[in-house]
């Protein structure tokens, strides 16, 4: 809801597709700069932790972009420094979410299949948030989706308070995090399979998805719609790559189970 609202009040300040771009890259770059160091932080300090500080800080962040907008008191660049923070954030966020679900689980078979419903849950959000953005910003205007992007986070931070997860075990860590950061990148270098998903996903991230950026304006000007015709089109992205997602783990949910090194 937050990625819709914030695209659709920028693109109606700016009239710039220019600036649609920046905002993106104002919220994807820091994440692609921190989230080796996100990953490095989520092997080597407590999991749970990591992840509730970075849900506060979300919960803060939120809050700020909320208050900003209902007092109708702000620029374009306080909306980009805010979102640089939420890249910022969100480097350390992902890695700590995704292998936390390990830590949740006690019968290890089971993995593959809280791994899916992790994975279905996300995409479900893809689906669904941006339509109830588009809605919410018609009806109620953007204020209102920021404060209800806000409020959500108190059920997430609550739902981890009240997770009992076994007791945090330090692990050794004979190098650095530099010299740690070294070993993985050797690791996918002497990969094949790993270097070759890593290679497709990042040419697919430069030229496929960048498309989605321009959405607000073929919204409004091109079909010239409201931000529910933005919301709708962008939730139909999120239906697909939902879709394409769910078919891939139905099919390959057996191999998974047996397979050692997953």
């Amino acid at each position: 809801m937050q990625k819709t609202a914030v695209s659709w009040v920028i693109y109606t300040l700016t009239h710039s597709t220019f600036m649609l771009g920046l905002t993106l890259f104002a919220s994807q770059f820091p994440s692609f700069l921190f989230s080796l160091i996100g990953g490095v932080v989520s092997d080597r300090y407590d999991r749970y932790k990591v992840l509730l500080a970075t849900q506060i800080a979300s919960l803060i962040q939120a809050v700020l972009l909320a208050v900003l907008i209902l007092l109708n008191h702000y620029e374009v660049w306080m909306i980009l420094a805010l979102s640089v923070a939420l890249g910022i954030i969100n480097a350390f966020d992902v890695p700590a979410r995704q292998s936390l679900v390990y830590n949740m689980i006690k019968t290890k078979s089971d993995l593959p299949n809280a791994l899916a419903l992790n994975s279905s849950m996300v995409n479900l959000s893809r689906l669904i948030g941006p339509a109830i953005a588009g809605l919410v910003l018609e009806k109620f205007g953007d204020g209102a989706c920021f404060v209800g992007n806000a409020i959500s986070f108190i059920a997430v931070i609550g739902s981890l308070l009240m997770m009992r997860l076994p007791e945090y075990v330090a692990q050794p860590h004979p190098k650095n995090a530099f010299g740690e950061l070294r070993e993985g990148f050797s690791y996918i270098k002497r990969t094949p399979s790993i270097r070759f998903v890593l290679i497709m996903l990042a040419l697919i991230s430069l030229m496929v998805l960048p498309f989605s950026t321009l959405i607000p304006y073929y919204a409004r000007d091109v079909f010239k719609g409201t931000a529910t015709t933005f919301g709708v089109i962008d939730s139909f992205i999120g239906l697909g790559h939902s879709r394409a997602r769910y078919s891939g783990l139905a099919k390959n949910g057996d191999q998974l189970k047996e397979d050692p090194v997953y």
